[in-house]
């Protein structure tokens, strides 16, 4: 695509220049620490910090709306505008706009693809790869004019802004989902005295059960993956512990499976409950939407029998994930396997009708969750078209009628 006639060409190092001021942690006199594990790949903002009292050596000092880059490993993309003064890592270079540019300009100029690209082929060091200033300076760029920088830089800013209020509302929405399952589970329903128990106190009318009693067990397996017409254009869901998200319902396999790596496999009915057994994420719940569904060796399943409701099992067991998982192997790699699965007490409702009412009220939180995420990645997708579009000249902003002051320096 041909450059704007009111654009014109340059480097990275016309909008912005590397400050240098080192200084030891104990003698900044400042309070925030920014190490690269406080970044966010793609993020604009850091919103979780370090404390210089926890770091030594050298660092780097920044001030609000300095840039801050993260060197190693470019290609995860790790670029943020401070809101705060303080001091970050060496790993990090800071950059200063020059000339009134808006900080957030230059920010979206490192994040585009194109640029993420360019820093990956700067690096030196196999384990390590690193980029340097003296490479990323001479990043070509085409630049408009200062006042339609500025409103790029506040379109981008505002779909941030939507991506972090969706954000918001899934962090708050999960903190209620996590104390819904906390009162549910130890209180139920139906204002009932509490008991004790030798597994902690329930309501008086539930009973204890062993998983085993709850449906059939089945652990899964994996289709040899040298033979690719197990999975070569599959299309049944082959779950791992990776796809089992957020809330209950499991709707995507990254791997999916053919007819013949179906007849290797142990099928799974609709609504089966799927528990991570062995490895860091073990605890992991969820429960599968599909007719037909397999799952590899970490996961066993609950194909749940008739006197259960399965979504108030799949939430039973997400709430008694840890005390579940307590009784796995203690070794590098922790294992529950299918026989010690299937002996864990656990207490529940036997009432049907309370079932699905606990049931119904955890999966409306689980909606509202599923509900802001979709947006939030709808989002996400917006910004990054938008990004490549506005900083390419592709799509022009210069005639909107926005407000660019929360997003110029």
């Amino acid at each position: 695509m041909d450059m704007p006639q009111d654009w014109k060409h340059g480097t990275l190092e016309d909008l912005c220049s590397l400050k240098q001021n080192s200084c030891r942690p104990c003698d900044s006199g400042l309070n925030v620490y920014v190490g690269l594990e406080h970044i966010e790949s793609s993020r604009f903002f850091v919103k979780a910090f370090g404390k210089p009292d926890q770091v030594v050596s050298l660092k780097n000092r920044f001030a609000i709306n300095d840039l801050l880059y993260g060197k190693l490993r470019p290609y995860l993309d790790k670029a943020s505008v401070m809101e705060v003064d303080g001091i970050c890592s060496t790993d990090i270079l800071v950059l200063t706009p020059k000339n009134r540019i808006p900080p957030i300009f230059v920010l979206g100029l490192l994040h585009t693809d194109e640029f993420i690209q360019y820093a990956k082929q700067t690096t030196n060091g196999v384990n390590h790869p690193r980029t340097s200033w003296a490479s990323l300076r001479e990043f070509p760029i085409q630049i408009p004019p200062l006042s339609e920088q500025q409103k790029i830089a506040a379109v981008l800013f505002k779909i941030q802004q939507a991506i972090e209020i969706q954000e918001s509302i899934i962090k708050k929405t999960q903190e209620l989902k996590k104390s819904t399952l906390q009162y549910v589970f130890t209180h139920g329903l139906r204002g009932e005295m509490l008991k004790e128990t030798e597994i902690g106190p329930m309501p008086e009318s539930w009973i204890i059960k062993k998983i085993g009693d709850l449906g059939k067990i089945v652990t899964g397996t994996t289709p040899p993956t040298k033979n690719r017409e197990y999975y070569q254009d599959g299309h049944y869901q082959f779950i791992a512990p990776n796809d089992i998200g957020k809330t209950t319902r499991i709707y995507k396999a990254e791997k999916k499976i053919t007819d013949k790596g179906l007849e290797v496999s142990r099928l799974l009915p609709k609504e089966s409950v799927c528990f991570v057994c062995i490895g860091s994420t073990i605890g992991k719940v969820g429960i599968t939407v599909e007719e037909m569904t397999t799952t590899n060796q970490q996961i066993n399943t609950i194909i749940v029998n008739n006197d259960y409701d399965p979504y108030f099992v799949s939430y039973l067991m997400d709430y008694k994930s840890e005390y579940i998982a307590s009784f796995a192997s203690p070794s590098p790699v922790p294992i529950l396997s299918k026989g010690k699965f299937e002996e864990i007490s656990i207490m529940l409702s036997p009432n049907m009708t309370e079932q699905l009412e606990i049931a119904n009220v955890l999966m409306t939180i689980d909606e509202t969750i599923e509900i802001h995420a979709a947006k939030k990645s709808a989002l996400q997708d917006l910004f990054k078209t938008m990004l490549n579009k506005l900083m390419t000249g592709e799509i022009r902003v210069k005639d909107l009628d926005i407000d660019i002051s929360e997003a110029s320096a």
